[in-house]
């Protein structure tokens, strides 16, 4: 009923920027909030940031003031712009919304398949 597709990752030096971005897609009435999320081999799934449909936004520690959120709600995409980035930050980032369908009118909490972010140092 819902696909949410990443798109943006790729590899860039240190120091560098990327941008991310997921468009969501299929019987969606509205969408409250959307995020990303990253997980590395063998580890737990983590917050990296989240913005509401009123445009709250929620960012990790490790990323506070080197990533900004930000949705267009006409085209139903979230974006990550990712700046300053380090090595450690390499890792598959995971797009996040939560839906109201047409259909019945309840939630999906939907999730993207991931794209790959590799920063060299």
């Amino acid at each position: 009923q819902v696909q949410l597709v990443e798109s943006g990752g790729g590899l860039v030096q240190a120091g560098g920027s990327l941008r991310l971005s997921c468009a969501a897609s299929g019987s969606i009435f509205s969408i409250n909030a959307m995020g990303w999320y990253r997980q590395a081999p063998g580890k737990e799934r983590e917050l990296v940031a989240t913005i509401s449909s009123t445009g709250s936004t929620n960012y990790a520690d490790s990323v506070k003031g080197r990533f900004t959120i930000s949705r267009d709600s006409a085209k139903n995409t979230v974006y990550l712009q990712m700046n300053s980035l380090k090595p450690e930050d390499t890792v598959v980032y995971y797009c996040h919304a939560s839906v109201k369908l047409y259909k019945s009118g309840g939630y999906l909490e939907v999730w993207g398949r991931g794209t790959l972010v590799t920063v060299s140092s």
